[in-house]
Parts: C-alpha cells; sequence; structure tokens
C-alpha cells in the first residue's frame, strides 16, 4: 500500500472504540480535537443550522454532559495524554490548539504533508514553532526571518522592513542630531585673542625664555575687512559660501574615506568649518573633536550669520609669520592696516592661507620649505588666486590685467623681544618640537602656548661663543673706515657634545632685536669650501680607488699636486670642460708640488689631488660616507663635475659640526637635537619622541681616526695652525671659497665638535647674494685658518673641560695605492713641510695672513698650455659657490698659511675607538 493510503497507527485511547468510550475523536482517530467537530465518519451539518440535540463529544457517552449547538458547554473534557515517548501522527506535542479540518480527507493529506516535511528536514507543518507555515505570517513584531518564506528567502527582508528600518534610523539620527545641536556652542572669535606662555628652558634646567601669551591679532569688523580680501578668499577657499549650510558633503566623505584607509583624520573644506576648527584650542587630531566641529558647523549653518562666519574666519585665521588675523598679517607682510590692501595684497594673503609653512616667502620647516621654492609656489598660487577670482565671477578681466606684478614683501619683524642668541636658539628649539612631535603638536597647538620646553643649550657656552664672535668682529672690523670690504659681514657658529649630539650652544646672528632674522648657524646656502675634502678622503679609505682593486687606499697614497691639472675620469679620459676643451683644475697657488701624499695635500689644501681623488673613487661613494655622517642629501651638489670634491655644497654649521663630530666619535654618528623633552604645563603629561637619539655605527673606526690623523696635520702643521694656541689635541679642516666669498673652519676635540662660517651677503638683497671678503679686516685675502680659526679657537678654550682627552690611536689602513703616473721613488714632496723641495709656499706660511699674495700670470679659461689660473675651476656643467659665483671653489691653496717648524701636538694616550649604536634618529637642530 502506498504511503499516502497508509494507515496511522491507532494510539491508546483513539480511534473509534476510543469515541465509544466518549474520547473526542479527531482525524484519523486521533484524540484531543476541538469541540463541536463531528464525529469521525459524521457529515458536518450546513453552516448556520443547528442540530438539534446534538452534544459536543459523541452522544450519550458516559460522563459527558451534551448540549445544543452554539451553547458553551460546561468545560472541556480532561485531555488524555499519549504514552510516554510517543507523540500522536501528524500531531506535535504542544499545548496549542490545532487547526480544524473539513473532513477526514482533509487531515490525512495535513498530516502527510507534515510527515513529508519532517523526512526533508524542514520544519512541521506550520512552520516555525507552529507560527503559521508558508503563506501564513505569524504575528512576531519583526517577521525575520520570514516565516511566510522558504529556504534562502525566508532571510531576505522585505521592503517593508527596510523601510521601516531606514526610516526608523532616520528619525533616531535626527533627533540625535537635534539634541546635540541644542547643546553645541557658536565660536566666539574673542577666545582665541590669548594664550598661555611657552617656557624655553636651559640645558640646566633654568628658565631661558618664556614666549606666548598675548597673540599676534586684532579683532576686525565685517565692514573693515576690504571686499577684496573677502572674494580672493571665497574664490580660493569656498565657492559656494554664499550658498551653503556650513558643510561640504564631498569633503567629508572624502575625509571618511581617508580614515577609513588608515590616514590621518582631515579637516573641512568649507570656510565654516575652517574657521570652527581656527578656535578649537587643541589640536587633537579625533573623531570626537571632528564630529563636534560638523554639529558646530551645521549649526551655524543654519543658523549663523555669513558676514559673522566670515569675520570670525579672517580674524582667526593663521597667516605666518606669528600673524592671526588679516590685520595682523597686513601689518607683518605689507606694513598697512588691512583697509588699504590693494587686490594684489588680498590675494597674496589668500594664497597664503593654503599652508604658510610651504607658501610663505620666508620659508618653513623641512626640506621642501626653503625660501627659494617657497616663493615660487607663492607666486604661481597667488596668480591663480587673481584668475579664479574672473573665473568665478568676483573679478573682472581687465582688473585682473592691472596685476602682472608679485606684490613687494616686507622684511619680516617679528619676536624683537627677544633679544641676542635667545631668539635664534628659541627659532631652532621650536622647528625640531614641531618635526619630532608631528601627530601630537603642530603650529596653532605650540602658538597657543602652555608647553615647557627643556632645550639641551648650555648658557655658559652660548655666552663663550657670543664673546668669542664680538671680540673678533671688534678685532678685524672696522664698517667705518672699510665699509666696502667689512660691511654686510655674518657669521656663523654651531657646537655639538660629541658623545651624545646635543647642540650646546650657536651664534646665529648679532640678534633679532636688531633686525637680524636669519639664523646663520642653520642656514644652508653657503658653500663649505675644502671642509669638503675629508669626505672624498674618507671615501677613498673605505671603497678604494680605480687603481686600488676595490681596497680602501691610505693617506700615504700619492696624488699629482700640480696646478692646472687636466682631471681624468675613471676610464683614463680628458674630463671636458665648458668650452669642449679638456678641464684643467686650479689650485690656490702655482707652486709645482709633484705627487705629494693625501696627508700633506690635506695640510695645505692642495685642490688638484682631491679632484682627481674624487674621479677616481667616484662621486656617489662620496655623497654616501657624507650622507652617513649626517650632512643632508639635500644640501649636496647634485652635479657629478670637478666643483663637487671642493665644497660647493651648503650644509648649515649646525650639520657640520654634527658630521665632523663622527670622525671625533671613531666612526660613530648621533643625530643632531636641541630639545631633551616637552611637556604641558597643564598637566604634566610629556609628549612622545623626543628621547636621546641612538647613535649608529656609520664607518669602521680605523677609516674615522686615520681621517682624525690627517686633520691633526692640518692643525699641527698645515692651514690651521692658529688652532693650536688652543693647547691640547684638536684635528680640523679649513676651507674657503671662490673669491674669498665665505671661509670655514671646522674642528672637533675628543669631547666637543665645532664649527664657525664667515661670509658677506646683502640682507636687503632680494636673492641674497654672497660677496668676495677680499680685503676684509684689512687681508688681501680671508681663508678659514683666519678670522673662522680665530673665533673656533677663543671659544673652545672657555668652553671643553679642564680634562684633556686624546684621541685614539689609528691602526693602519688601506694600501697605498698611488694615482696614474705617480713614481716609484719617493715623492717630490715629503709628509715634513721642512723638507718640501719647493719651498716657494714658504713665501706665506706665517701665522698672520698676508695681505699680498703672488702676482699670477694672466690666461684665458681653460687655456690649455697656460702656466696661470684657468677658468677658477669650473668643470663640466656644474656650478661653483652655491650657483652664485662665476668661478670654481679653491680653497686658498694654503688657506691662511703653514708653519715651517710647527709646534708639536700633546702625546697620544692610545685610546681605543669608540663602539657604535644600532639605530639613527632623524632630526634636525
Amino acid at each position: 500500500m502506498s504511503e499516502h493510503r497508509r494507515k496511522p497507527p491507532h494510539p491508546q485511547g483513539g480511534g473509534p472504540s476510543g469515541g465509544r468510550r466518549g474520547v473526542p475523536q479527531g482525524p484519523g482517530g486521533q484524540p484531543g480535537q476541538q469541540y463541536g467537530q463531528p464525529q469521525y465518519g459524521q457529515q458536518r451539518p450546513p453552516y448556520g443550522q443547528p442540530q438539534g440535540g446534538q452534544q459536543y463529544g459523541r452522544q450519550g457517552a458516559p460522563g459527558r454532559p451534551g448540549g445544543q449547538y452554539g451553547q458553551q458547554p460546561p468545560g472541556p473534557p480532561p485531555r488524555q495524554q499519549p504514552p510516554q515517548g510517543r507523540t500522536p501522527y501528524g500531531q506535535e506535542s504542544r499545548s496549542e490548539e490545532q487547526p480544524v479540518y473539513g473532513g477526514r480527507a482533509e487531515a490525512r493529506r495535513a498530516a502527510q504533508r507534515g510527515s513529508g516535511s519532517r523526512r526533508r528536514g524542514a520544519e512541521p507543518a506550520g512552520g516555525r514553532g507552529g507560527r503559521g507555515g508558508r503563506g501564513v505570517p505569524d504575528k512576531r513584531f519583526i517577521n525575520y526571518p520570514r516565516s511566510d518564506k522558504d529556504g534562502w528567502k525566508r532571510f531576505v527582508p522585505s521592503w517593508k522592513l527596510v523601510g521601516g528600518t531606514a526610516l526608523g534610523c532616520f528619525a533616531v539620527l535626527t533627533a540625535a542630531t537635534g539634541i546635540a545641536l541644542a547643546f553645541v556652542d557658536t565660536p566666539n572669535p574673542n577666545d582665541m585673542a590669548t594664550a598661555q606662555n611657552n617656557v624655553y628652558l636651559w640645558s640646566d634646567g633654568t628658565q631661558m625664555a618664556a614666549v606666548g601669551g598675548e597673540r599676534n591679532r586684532q579683532i576686525l569688523q565685517y565692514s573693515d575687512i576690504p571686499k577684496a580680501m573677502k572674494d580672493a578668499v571665497i574664490a580660493a577657499e569656498n565657492e559656494s559660501f554664499d550658498t551653503d549650510h556650513g558643510v561640504a558633503p564631498m569633503g567629508i566623505a572624502r575625509a571618511a574615506w581617508n580614515m577609513a584607509k588608515g590616514g590621518s583624520v582631515q579637516g573641512g573644506s568649507t570656510i565654516t568649518q575652517q574657521y570652527v576648527k581656527n578656535t578649537f584650542l587643541d589640536s587633537d587630531q579625533t573623531m570626537t573633536r571632528k564630529l563636534n566641529e560638523l554639529l558646530i558647523s551645521v549649526k551655524l549653518g543654519w543658523t549663523g550669520d555669513k558676514q559673522d562666519v566670515m569675520a570670525g574666519y579672517l580674524n582667526t585665521a593663521y597667516f605666518g609669520r606669528g600673524a592671526y588675523g588679516v590685520q595682523a598679517a597686513a601689518q607683518s607682510y605689507f606694513k598697512k592696516n588691512a583697509d588699504k590692501l590693494d587686490p594684489s595684497e588680498c590675494a597674496f594673503l589668500a594664497q597664503i592661507l593654503k599652508g604658510p609653512n610651504l607658501y610663505n616667502p620666508d620659508g618653513g620647516i623641512g626640506a621642501a620649505a626653503t625660501p627659494k621654492a617657497n616663493t615660487d609656489r607663492a607666486k604661481m598660487r597667488w596668480a591663480w588666486v587673481l584668475d579664479r577670482e574672473v573665473t568665478v565671477g568676483r573679478m573682472s578681466q581687465s582688473e585682473r590685467d592691472k596685476y602682472k606684478t608679485f606684490p613687494k614683501i616686507q622684511p619680516l619683524s617679528a619676536a624683537r623681544s627677544l633679544t641676542g642668541q635667545t631668539g635664534y636658539l628659541v627659532e631652532i628649539a621650536k622647528q625640531y618640537v614641531l618635526k619630532k612631535g608631528a601627530g601630537q603638536i603642530d603650529q596653532r597647538a605650540l602658538d597657543m602656548g602652555g608647553y615647557r620646553i627643556k632645550t639641551t643649550f648650555d648658557k655658559k657656552k652660548v655666552e663663550a661663543l657670543t664673546r668669542a664672535v664680538d671680540n673678533t668682529r671688534k678685532e678685524f672690523l672696522d664698517e667705518k673706515e672699510r665699509p666696502e670690504t667689512d660691511r654686510f659681514v655674518q657669521f656663523g657658529a654651531a657646537s655639538v657634545d660629541v658623545k651624545t649630539g646635543k647642540i650646546v650652544a650657536i651664534y646665529g646672528g648679532p640678534g633679532m632685536d636688531k633686525n637680524h632674522f636669519t639664523n646663520n648657524a642653520n642656514t644652508s646656502g653657503v658653500p663649505v669650501g675644502s671642509t669638503w675634502k675629508p669626505y672624498v678622503l674618507a671615501a677613498a679609505m673605505e671603497y678604494g680607488t680605480k687603481n686600488s682593486d676595490g681596497r680602501g687606499i691610505s693617506p700615504m697614497s700619492k696624488y699629482n699636486g700640480n696646478d692646472l691639472l687636466v682631471i681624468r675620469n675613471r676610464d683614463g679620459d680628458p674630463v671636458m670642460g665648458n668650452n669642449g676643451r679638456p678641464f684643467r683644475q686650479k689650485n690656490e697657488s702655482p707652486t709645482a708640488y709633484g705627487y705629494v701624499t693625501l696627508d700633506v695635500a690635506m695640510q695645505k689644501s692642495i685642490n688638484t689631488p682631491f679632484v682627481q681623488l674624487g674621479f677616481d673613487v667616484g662621486h656617489s661613494k662620496i655623497r654616501e660616507v657624507a650622507k652617513s655622517t649626517g650632512i643632508l642629501e639635500e644640501s649636496m651638489n647634485p652635479n657629478d663635475d670637478a666643483s663637487f670634491m671642493l665644497g660647493t655644497s651648503t650644509p648649515s654649521a649646525i650639520r657640520m659640526a654634527d658630521s665632523y663630530a663622527t670622525f671625533a666619535a671613531s666612526g660613530t654618528h648621533r643625530e643632531p637635537y636641541s630639545v631633551e623633552s616637552v611637556e604641558r604645563m597643564k598637566d604634566g603629561v610629556p609628549l612622545e619622541g623626543f628621547e636621546q637619539p641612538k647613535a649608529e655605527r656609520v664607518m669602521d673606526n680605523s677609516i674615522a681616526d686615520n681621517v682624525t690623523k690627517v686633520l691633526e696635520h692640518v692643525v699641527e702643521k698645515g692651514t690651521g695652525t692658529k688652532v693650536l694656541k688652543l693647547g691640547r689635541p684638536a684635528a680640523g679642516k679649513t676651507g674657503t671659497t671662490d673669491k674669498n666669498k665665505s671661509a670655514w673652519f671646522v674642528g672637533y676635540t675628543p669631547q666637543l665638535s665645532t664649527s664657525v662660517t664667515l661670509f658677506r651677503t646683502d640682507p636687503t638683497s632680494e636673492d641674497k647674494e654672497l660677496l668676495s671678503m677680499n680685503g676684509t679686516g684689512g687681508i688681501s685675502s680671508i681663508h678659514g685658518g683666519d678670522i673662522p680659526a680665530e673665533i673656533w679657537t677663543e671659544y673652545m678654550k672657555a668652553a671643553l673641560p679642564k680634562t684633556v682627552e686624546q684621541f685614539p690611536e689609528p691602526e693602519d689602513i688601506g694600501v697605498e695605492a698611488d694615482g696614474d703616473g705617480a713614481p716609484t721613488a719617493s715623492p717630490s714632496i715629503s709628509t715634513s713641510p721642512s723638507a718640501s723641495p719647493s719651498d716657494e709656499v714658504s713665501e706665506s706660511p706665517s701665522p698672520t695672513p698676508s695681505k699680498t699674495r703672488k702676482p699670477r700670470p694672466s690666461c684665458g679659461p681653460l687655456d690649455w698650455d697656460c702656466p696661470g689660473t684657468s677658468d677658477g675651476g669650473k668643470s663640466d656643467g656644474g656650478k661653483s659657490d652655491g650657483g652664485k659665483s662665476d668661478g670654481g671653489v679653491t680653497d686658498g691653496g694654503l688657506d691662511g698659511g703653514a708653519t715651517a717648524d710647527p709646534s708639536p701636538s700633546p702625546s697620544r694616550s692610545g685610546k681605543p675607538g669608540r663602539s657604535g649604536g644600532t639605530s639613527l634618529f632623524g632630526g634636525t637642530g
């Protein structure tokens, strides 16, 4: 018999016999059916037609009262339970009432459907939990998963559910936004008028300066701000300002996308959002703060007055130079009130809002923010702002055509309250804080104040360096007597602790209070001359030359020191000059030195050996060595020319002092740093990232110590003999550039490394071009062994501790790999100046520089057979003197003179080299 015809088993007490015992019958003879249901096998009477005398259940069943159809029985009989462990076929073990079926066949079909569903693993008839079946939704408030669907469709929400959910979320969000808007306050520009001081401390913890307090800002009314300024800002920053509601949905979407990718939290793009951001007293990049800004911007957009928003923004915006607001900016850049600004000047101030660090012509923080780069960017954006005003209809083309020349910017005149070196010290520390504290503190937060900043500057050493410069200035310079040569002479100096990298002292200039705002200690742009030659020597010791089979060479290797030497590349071919002829390098002196050791070449600062050595080693290797010692790559001459070996690169005095400290520390480099700690005064919480930079071994100690040995010879019997007055072990190198436009002395002891630079430039000139120092101080030709060495020696006497330390004795290093053409016999000039076969050099070796120079034959540039000067050392396409001079860089041949019989240096202790560290921190002084 087929399954659908098989009769289900009769449970105990069920079936027809159960009915005879008075048990109510159900489909298939099951007990427990509804009252009022017809008996088993009996036809249901038509609807509405009474069945006279019919009782619920079987008539006459014992113990069952009868009743008419429609009458409420006195109560249901007790339900008979099925046997334990069994459930009637087709019926779930539930206490709920079962559906009413019209007949036996219908009940059987329902039972079969339920049994088949269970066999397929589906829910029993009636749906999950008996809450309706397919097509019969249940009565849950949210019908999900959907009981009226089968399979995967149960998990597809209905359009009612989706629409209802969206509507509910919108209602909740609207209510929450309304409540939030009711509780946020609109900004008040007057709250930004004052700020706390930033307290700068000396290295010993005593106070150096307190900067901050009243901000450089004045409140202007909307009517006092020129229309040209408003138009320029709207055109550049927010074209839809007049019609938007304070927020830019696309800007918000971009910010959200950037944060989702893990980027920084971005600010608003509308003027309203920027105004709100300007009023926050902290710079925390958090979602909470951004949400507050968004809510306030929305409130301002709907309830605020556009004129108030514009005035508030232009009164709180930062324009650089410490100027907040358009009035302070107008005074700082143009020395006039805001209502006197013309449209060109307004366009300039509008463009600087893009970012003062990159668009302020004064320059900013970072390698990309040089004064020249910033000026170029400012000019381009200034022109764009004017064109943009025409595009958006805020300026006519005829009006635009009037402004073709970039407006003249007045010199910076801030920080007058900081006298002497204090202004430069604070500026260096501030730059270091902003660089190392990126992500924790920015320019606005620092200007608001409230930070305690402990620097590395030693007050006594700063005062000693200032005295040394002032004394030397008074002794050598007389602007009244020699205005043509002694005017515009500038000094710069820096001193770095060898063992830590701390910047302990600087000399940046006469003082910001005296209208000298450029920090000469931290300014690149002055070529370092022959102080670059130690990097060429160190690279040769480390990487070798084309003649050493890849092995490092010894400083006793010999190279041709003759004047006007034809320089050859690694293949042996002549390096060609700009005129298409072989390039000849000139020395300061026409003396025919012949082949000399590199040690002697360094003592006498002869150019030709180091230029040829540089080509034999390779420019890239020299750059690598210089960079490893702390010289910034962006300050290096990018050209692979001859002048590169002679110091056309322009590192700052701080970087040169720190770089030479690597030699003093036997090859261990430490980044220079100027701040030891920064903490918020309100809670004393320190900022992270200001720990002492770790050290790194960048060259073998044998190389560094051999470089030191050679530089000691420069002091003992070379161009730096004035330093012998120090009376203790010292090593250093003099440096001079073509036409004596700059002069350097960089030297060190085992404890302290110091650099001193001297140069001339008109601070009022636009391009700050370097001027010749020939005749300065009554000296016909200034060299690094003159005034810079005098300042260095006087300072080091006062700054060094009484304990005298010795340099470690260097190990023998490398092979003697001579330059091409070197004789196999002894060199033509010995390592001892007294044994020199050509003693023409002794005409000017006295400690006091000679005011006259031996005349040289006159010849044309790059003349092949000329016995005198050539093109000034200018090489193939390279520019000397940082691109400002018209000749190659020389170092004065003798560079200050050499003594024929110098005093011996103090004896060595044979102290071993110093060990290095593991990592290198970034940063700048």
